[in-house]
């Protein structure tokens, strides 16, 4: 089933005009979602991830998914916007990224807990990244889907990974201890974990549009979702 089928199960999308943090069951920082709506960051749980919002004493601006994790469902339904998507081809995250529209969009609680759910919510991050900018934290990093060109500043001696989703061919890049140029990197041979930024601008350039995974430490949220909040 195609995305945009898939798109009917819960209607017309929600609309955000900021940044979306769309919040799942896995590691949630109580302190980070509380600073992310101080921010004016919207936050929708991703099935039980409405449950950690809550923990973190915010009210979700909806609960998305197959609701089989989230608890007191219709204690939520009095308070919330409570989207029943019941399809089982796809995960709570991807239900939550095709129910929703947003300029930037975090992913937190999608790590930690379960391997396999950090692995499909890499694939969800692949599937999407040529669509939407997606950034998904964790405890220790933060890990940007580029597609294209990307530009960033980064310190000296400062962890630079990128990582392949695919394989993926870069033309050059500038600003980095360990240059990309010519390189082929991909899952299972030559990936580019634990790079060096040399002071400045980092420049990387891919030959095409193929999505990879820019990670570095969550201390640079705040700096990465400014960059790609603009035009």
């Amino acid at each position: 089933m195609q995305v945009t089928s898939l798109k009917q199960e819960c209607g017309l999308p929600i609309e955000f005009a900021g940044v979306l943090a769309i919040v799942g069951g896995g590691a949630v920082d109580a302190g980070l979602l509380r600073a992310l709506h101080d921010r004016g960051v919207a936050l929708v749980g991703a099935d039980g991830g409405g449950d950690a919002i809550g923990a973190a004493g915010l009210l979700p601006a909806a609960i998305i998914g197959d609701l089989d994790s989230l608890q007191d469902r219709a204690g939520w339904e009095q308070r919330t916007r409570v989207i029943h998507v019941p399809e089982q081809i796809t995960t709570d995250f991807q239900k939550a990224l095709y129910c929703t529209n947003a300029p930037v969009t975090l992913a937190l609680g999608m790590t930690g807990k379960r391997l396999d759910h950090t692995l499909a919510a890499l694939s969800a991050v692949l599937q999407y990244a040529p669509q939407r900018k997606l950034l998904v934290v964790d405890e220790v990093d933060v890990a940007f889907a580029a597609t294209g060109h990307f530009r960033f500043a980064a310190g000296v001696k400062e962890r630079v990974s990128i990582h392949p989703l695919v394989p993926v061919d870069f033309v050059a890049s500038t600003g980095l201890l360990y240059p990309l140029d010519g390189l082929h990197l991909a899952p299972g041979a030559l990936i580019g974990t634990s790079n060096e930024g040399v002071g400045g601008a980092v420049d990387i350039v891919p030959v095409d549009d193929t999505p990879w995974l820019l990670i570095l430490g969550k201390e640079r949220l705040w700096d990465l979702i400014e960059m790609l909040e603009r035009p």
